[in-house]
């Protein structure tokens, strides 16, 4: 028996639920969030990049109390091979303006604050409750759910399934399929801590400053994966990620990867000294538009990672994610304020104003990037990074070779390893894909 009814239930508490739930309440929904954590964020304690654009459009005023380790003025992009690395550095004065557009975050104290913004909007946040089942009626329609609390069945007009990757809920309930091995990636991550001074000096940094490197290359062993570091106040957050397919294939674990990561002399020096307090697995949707399921039906709508929604190319999922529980909130709120059902025509508006986005446009843009790179990750992820490591290598040493007999040898190399019909072919895969 349902003994309490919402106008909107919110399964999970993470950057898309926590969005969903406040835009909810503001508008003055009764609004009913539950998390499986102990608190929102409880499971996360990895660092992660948080960009102010959207947070601002549901909290404008977050940089006066926001738990924010740094803002962004570099980045670096690292091409690797298991010796050296070969870098494209971009650093800006430009990025320390007063409102900066990036910062670090850690995900256990900023997910907290998060969550207390909801709370003081109105909503009944639900901790340490696991949602067991969607509660459907006889039609098919979603009208709430089953907990694991002592008569724990609750009503709900529209349910916003906010769970993550994995998507179990929507699975459970035949709503959606299973998600791809191809389609999601396992990132672990340290958390590295430093003296302050010494990690600013060792990046480069002043005050509040922060840098952010991103490296792809020998480091996952010829699978679809990248490599990652972020500076907070006091700690590096440092991992590595791969498709949970490409992890089962080949027989290559995790840790193994994020242990040669750390020992690779470019990241080393970095982080030499350091005490290791933080470990973290987690999953990340990376099959890009085509991935993305059903998002919306009678009664429901899925939104963040939950959605697929991760945008693999330019590493940005906390962003889409609070777009989507915005734009999931404000749909609803526009088909509450008509006091329609909430069927699954009317929910379509939700899709609708998610294509008009930039969520939309920038997934689709890329919507073929994820296949080539997994049909290509030996020759992207592998033979390409050790062919440029070479051509570096070669182009400064000066030994006496003639350096027109240097760039004959870079060039035979480059077709011994992919012939010039291959790597005619890459470039224009790679153009292609990135259209």
């Amino acid at each position: 028996m349902i003994e309490e009814r919402f106008d909107a239930i919110v399964v999970g508490a993470g950057m898309a639920g926590n969005a969903a739930a406040l835009t909810l309440a503001r508008r003055g929904l009764k609004v009913l969030q539950l998390e499986r954590g102990e608190y929102s964020g409880s499971k996360n304690v990895q660092g992660a990049i948080l960009y102010s654009d959207m947070l601002e459009k549901l909290v404008p005023d977050f940089r006066e109390d926001a738990p924010l380790e740094r803002h962004l003025v570099e980045q670096r992009f690292w091409m690797m091979d298991d010796n050296s690395h070969t870098g494209l550095h971009y650093r800006s004065d430009e990025f320390n303006e007063e409102r900066p557009n990036r910062y670090t975050i850690i995900r256990a104290q900023f997910d907290k604050w998060f969550s207390k913004k909801v709370q003081e909007a109105g909503a009944v946040v639900l901790c340490e409750t696991t949602v067991l089942e969607l509660l459907q009626d006889a039609y098919g329609k979603v009208i709430g759910v089953r907990t694991d609390r002592k008569n724990g069945q609750v009503g709900a007009d529209v349910v916003v399934l906010a769970e993550g990757v994995s998507g179990l809920l929507g699975t459970r309930a035949g709503l959606r399929k299973t998600p791809d091995k191809s389609n999601v990636a396992l990132a672990v991550k340290e958390m590295h801590f430093l003296p302050q001074e010494t990690l600013e000096a060792r990046f480069n940094l002043r005050g509040d400053e922060g840098a952010v490197i991103e490296a792809v290359g020998t480091i996952s062993e010829g699978m679809t994966g990248m490599g990652f570091i972020y500076t907070n106040k006091e700690s590096i957050s440092l991992g590595i990620g791969c498709l949970v397919a490409d992890f089962e294939k080949t027989g290559q674990t995790p840790y193994g990867l994020l242990e040669k990561f750390k020992q690779h002399p470019s990241v080393a020096a970095l982080i030499a000294g350091s005490e290791v307090k933080e470990y973290a697995a987690h999953l990340i949707p990376e099959g890009g538009f085509k991935a993305i399921p059903q998002l919306y039906g009678d009664g429901w709508v899925v939104v963040g990672d939950a959605a697929q929604l991760n945008n693999a190319v330019h590493r940005e999922g906390s962003n889409l994610a609070m777009t989507s529980g915005r734009l999931a909130a404000e749909a609803i709120f526009q088909i509450k304020s008509r006091r329609d059902p909430m069927t699954k025509e009317n929910l379509a508006l939700y899709k609708k104003m998610l294509d008009e986005s930039f969520v939309m446009k920038d997934l689709k843009k890329y919507r073929d990037m994820p296949d080539l790179l997994h049909i290509q990750a030996q020759n992207f992820f592998l033979t390409y990074p050790q062919l440029v490591s070479k051509a570096m290598t070669n182009f400064l040493r000066v030994d006496g070779t003639p350096k027109r007999e240097k760039e004959k040898t870079t060039f035979r190399s480059f077709l011994a390893a992919r012939s010039l019909t291959g790597l005619v072919g890459d470039a224009f895969r790679l153009a292609r894909a990135w259209r």
